[in-house]
């Protein structure tokens, strides 16, 4: 195979795998009452806790592409239904930060657990150079995604 027929078929493969990764996401939200953006805006929640980086409304605002107005509306109604709290910061108590709730943290291991699993067990077969490569791939490609979405 030619090294464009190459890249191509490698751009397909990463759109199937948005979209079967978008109907996991559909599912879970579906379950759990959740829209699109709810479920954006949970996983950047997560995603910076993990990072050790609390998110502030603004930051998801900016995370979510949302206004100011949009995102209390989303925190508020995130909140009502048990899946995030606002909080002070500990390094700083006059800022606002947000948390996952325990409830909703739990939902999302019992939903995405086996599929993480899964995930790492077909890992396997790749040696840690080849997860260095596909870990820089996939870095520049969500780059490069996020950019495109931030410009159109």
């Amino acid at each position: 195979m030619a090294r464009n027929d190459e890249r191509a078929e490698v751009a397909l493969l990463l759109r199937r795998l948005g979209v079967e990764l978008d109907a996991v996401g559909q599912r879970f939200a579906d379950l759990h009452g959740l829209g699109r953006t709810d479920v954006r805006a949970i996983v950047a929640i997560m995603d910076a806790a993990r990072a050790g980086e609390p998110l502030t409304a603004g930051g998801l605002g900016a995370a979510v592409s949302l206004s100011s107005a949009s995102v209390t509306a989303l925190v508020d109604r995130l909140e009502r239904a048990g899946h995030v709290h606002r909080v002070r910061d500990p390094a700083d108590r006059r800022r606002v930060v947000l948390e996952m709730s325990d409830a909703a943290t739990a939902a999302g291991a019992a939903f995405f657990g086996g599929l993480q699993r899964e995930i790492l067990a077909a890992m396997e077969g790749f040696s840690d150079a080849d997860l260095a490569v596909v870990r820089r791939f996939l870095t520049e490609v969500t780059e490069v995604v996020v950019a495109h979405h931030q410009h159109s």
